[in-house]
């Protein structure tokens, strides 16, 4: 079964800037679609980007775009998602996930259609 692995979150001040990164063992990821959430204390889990199996295709939450961006690395099987100015509204824990492509240019940041999930990175934007 596939296993993810987020880190590189922390604590940052708000301009600030995090690159998390979502690493799997066994399996390669690109041959996954990944979608990455985040779920701040309270709230449901939100979808804020995703990327197809090939790269083709990346997807950004309005809250997020602009500022964030979500790029492959398959030599060292990981997809990152790369943050900048970060606000305090974006503190939360981010969850990478993966699935089966069902189409090859297209993904979705809808929670159902993602089978595998990893633990989660905290991150936390203040001053």
């Amino acid at each position: 079964q596939l296993q993810l692995v987020e880190s590189g979150g922390g604590l940052v001040q708000p301009g600030g800037s995090l690159r998390l990164s979502c690493a799997a063992s066994r399996f390669p990821l690109d041959d996954y679609t990944i979608g990455w959430f985040r779920q701040a204390p309270g709230k449901e889990r939100e979808g804020v980007s995703c990327i197809t199996h090939r790269g083709s295709t990346t997807f950004y939450t309005d809250s997020v775009k602009g500022r964030f961006t979500v790029s492959r690395d398959n030599t060292n099987n990981r997809v990152y998602l790369h943050m900048y100015n970060l606000k305090p509204e974006d503190t939360a824990v981010y969850y990478c996930a993966a699935d089966w492509p069902l189409r090859p240019n297209i993904c979705t940041v809808a929670k159902g259609s993602y089978a595998f999930w990893g633990q989660g990175t905290q991150v936390t934007v203040s001053s």
